[in-house]
C-alpha cells in the first residue's frame, strides 16, 4: 500500500507561468505527507457570458465626455444589488430617480465595464487555491455577484477536480459533485434518457485544466459591439495561456441570456477559436417582455409569483422603471436592449388589441386587432400608432437632443434599424456548430408570449372594429400602467397590458427559448427555473458541467 497522503490546496498560476502552493506548518506528530497537485498543461479556459443588465457599468474616464454632471470619471452607474437589504436600498434609491436622471446616468456613450464588482468567494474555496485577486485577474468582478458567482465558483471547483484520492487506499475515485453529475435524473433536465458521463470520459476530460473567466459588457450598445469585446477577451485568453507555453487552442463558451445573442455573433467570425456553446435561456427569437416595458415600464406582478416573488417584481420595477416615462429614456435608442424584441422569426402575431364586454353577467374577450403584420421592424419604427413601442415626447427628457424632433426621430429609427441589422445579417439563424442550449418552459414561470391592450367597452353603443382600434388616438397615459386613446374623435377607451399568458422561465416564453430547435446538437426544456437566477438552480448547473465534459471529448 502507498504512503497515505493528504491533499493540499491547488497550485495557484503565476505570471511567468509557474505554479504556486501554500500551505501551513504542521505538529510534528503529524506524518503524513502533503500532496500538491500539478495542474495539467493543456488548458481550455471557460469564458461565461451575461445576460443584460448582468454586467456592472461605470463612466469612462474622460472628464470631458461626462460635461452633463451625472457622473465623475470611473463612477459607478450599474450595479446590481447583492442580498435583499442592499435589494431594498437600491429600489428606494432608484426610485427617487426621475427620467431625467435614468436617461443620463445610462447613456451608453458615456459608460463602460466596471471590473470592481463584489466578489464573495466562500470560506473552503482557499481549500481549492482560490484566491480573490486571481478571480479578479479572470474579471470575475465585471458581472452581478447573486447572478453570477455561483455559476463561477461551481464551474472552478467542478470542472478542477475531477478525482480524488481515496483516504482508505489512496487510489483515485471520481469527486463527490461529478458523481451527482453522472446519476442526476434525466427527467431534471427535460429529457427521458441522457447518454450519461462514463468514467473513460472523465478521464480525457480531467487531463485538461480549465480556468474560468468572464466576459461583461456594455449592454446598452449593439450585441454586435459586444461581440467585438468578447472576440479580443477570447483571442487575448488564448494568447495569455500560449505565453506560459501551455496548450491553448480554443475556449468553451458559457452564456445566460442576452449573453447568448452576443456569442452567437461572436461565434460566426471565429468558430474555430470556439470548442463548443452552452447556452441558458436564451431569447433566441427575442421577447414581448421587451415591447412590454418599453411600452408600458416593467411589470410588478406576474400570475405565477408567490408574495415574496412578487416584492421582488416590486422593487425590480423600481429600479428598471415602472412607467414608460423612466424606461423609454433608457432604452428607445439603445441598440442593446431592442435587440431583445421579438425578431423577424417570432411567431406572429404576438401583440393583440382585445375588447371586452360584458353579456349575460359574464366578461366576453375579442381580439381585434393583430400584430405585426408582415416586418417587426416596421411596427416597432412606427412613431405615430396610439400602441406604439416608441413615443417620441417621453424618449429626450434630458433634451440630449435639444427638442429637435427630426434628430430624435432618427435616432430613433437608427437604434431600430440596427436591430433589424443584427437579427437578418449578422445573427439570423447561425449557431456554432457545437451548440448545446437549455429553456424554461413552465407554468409556475409565466411569461409574455404575447402581449395584449385590454379595454372595456363602455356600452354606449359604440361599435369597435379592427379599422377604428387601428386609428384611434393616443391622448395621455393612466396614472398607474396603460394608455388612454380616443376611437373615431369621441369614445375615450382606457387600455392596459394584460397579464403573462405562457410557460416559460419568468422572462423568455418558452417559444423563444425553444429557438433553438433542429439547429443545435441538443435542446433542454428545464422546469422550474427563473429566468435571472437560473445558474443557481442546481439542475442547470449539474447540465453544464455535464456538458462541458461532452464538448471535451471532442479533444485530441
Amino acid at each position: 500500500m502507498a504512503d497515505p497522503t493528504r491533499p493540499l490546496p491547488n497550485l495557484v498560476p503565476q505570471p511567468d507561468g509557474s505554479w504556486t502552493g501554500r500551505t501551513v506548518l504542521t505538529p510534528t506528530a503529524l506524518k503524513t505527507r502533503g500532496l500538491f497537485t500539478m495542474p495539467p498543461s493543456k488548458v481550455v479556459p471557460v469564458i461565461v457570458v451575461p445576460g443584460i443588465m448582468g454586467t456592472n457599468l461605470r463612466a469612462i474616464s474622460d472628464p470631458a465626455k461626462l460635461a452633463d454632471g451625472a457622473l465623475r470619471p470611473k463612477e459607478e452607474a450599474w450595479r446590481p444589488p447583492n442580498g435583499s437589504i442592499a435589494g431594498i436600498n437600491a429600489a428606494r434609491i432608484w426610485k427617487k430617480r426621475d427620467p431625467v436622471t435614468r436617461q443620463k446616468l445610462l447613456n451608453a456613450e458615456k459608460l463602460e465595464v466596471d471590473d470592481r464588482g463584489d466578489i464573495s468567494l466562500p470560506l473552503e474555496a482557499r481549500n481549492y487555491g482560490m484566491l480573490e485577486k486571481e478571480v479578479r485577474d479572470r474579471y470575475w468582478g465585471e458581472v452581478h455577484w447573486d447572478s453570477y458567482g455561483g455559476l463561477l465558483y461551481g464551474l472552478h471547483v467542478g470542472l478542477n477536480h475531477t478525482f480524488e484520492l481515496d483516504p482508505l487506499d489512496n487510489a483515485p475515485v471520481v469527486c463527490r459533485h461529478w458523481k451527482e453529475v453522472m446519476a442526476c435524473d434525466p427527467a431534471k433536465w427535460g429529457v427521458r434518457s441522457i447518454e450519461r458521463i462514463t468514467q473513460t470520459e472523465l478521464e480525457k476530460h480531467a487531463g485538461y485544466y480549465y480556468p474560468v473567466y468572464v466576459c461583461g459588457y456594455n449592454w446598452l450598445e449593439s450585441c454586435e459591439d459586444s461581440a467585438a469585446r468578447l472576440r479580443r477577451r477570447i483571442e487575448g485568453t488564448i494568447a495569455h495561456w500560449k505565453r506560459l507555453k501551455r496548450e491553448c487552442n480554443k475556449v468553451i463558451l458559457v452564456t445566460h441570456s442576452m449573453g447568448g445573442l452576443v456569442a452567437r455573433a461572436c461565434a460566426k467570425q471565429i468558430p474555430d477559436q470556439i470548442l463548443g456553446v452552452i447556452h441558458g435561456v436564451m431569447p433566441a427569437l427575442g421577447a414581448p417582455v421587451c415591447y412590454r416595458r418599453i411600452a408600458c415600464g416593467t411589470e410588478r406582478w406576474s400570475p405565477s409569483n408567490d408574495i415574496t416573488a412578487n416584492l421582488k417584481a416590486d422593487f425590480a420595477a423600481d429600479i428598471l422603471g415602472g412607467k414608460p416615462e423612466q424606461t423609454m429614456p433608457v432604452m428607445a435608442t439603445a441598440p442593446g436592449p431592442l435587440q431583445l424584441l421579438p425578431n423577424h422569426l417570432y411567431p406572429q402575431p404576438w401583440l393583440h388589441v382585445c375588447m371586452v364586454s360584458r353579456v349575460n353577467n359574464k366578461d366576453v374577450a375579442r381580439d381585434l386587432v393583430h400584430l405585426p403584420v408582415g416586418n417587426p421592424y416596421d411596427m416597432y419604427r412606427d412613431t405615430q400608432s396610439w400602441y406604439r413601442l416608441i413615443d417620441l415626447q417621453l424618449v429626450d427628457p434630458a433634451r440630449k437632443y435639444a427638442g429637435d424632433q427630426r434628430r430624435l426621430a432618427h435616432a430613433v429609427r437608427v437604434a431600430v434599424d440596427n436591430a433589424e441589422k443584427f437579427h437578418r445579417d449578422v445573427l439570423d439563424t447561425y449557431y456554432h456548430p457545437s451548440t448545446y442550449a437549455f429553456y424554461g418552459a413552465d407554468s409556475a414561470h409565466m411569461s409574455f408570449g404575447a402581449v395584449r391592450w385590454v379595454a372595456r367597452e363602455p356600452g354606449l353603443g359604440a361599435v369597435f372594429t379592427e379599422a377604428n382600434l387601428r386609428k384611434a388616438v393616443l391622448i395621455g397615459y393612466r396614472e398607474t400602467v396603460g394608455r388612454r386613446v380616443k376611437v373615431e374623435g369621441r369614445t375615450a377607451l382606457e387600455f392596459v397590458p394584460a397579464l403573462q399568458d405562457i410557460g416559460g422561465d419568468g422572462t423568455v416564453p418558452l417559444q423563444s427559448g425553444a429557438g433553438p430547435r433542429g439547429k443545435v446538437r441538443q435542446l433542454f426544456e428545464i422546469r422550474g427555473v427563473d429566468h435571472q437566477d437560473v445558474f443557481n438552480n442546481e439542475a442547470a448547473l449539474l447540465l453544464t458541467q455535464h456538458l462541458v465534459v461532452k464538448l471535451t471529448q471532442k479533444l485530441p
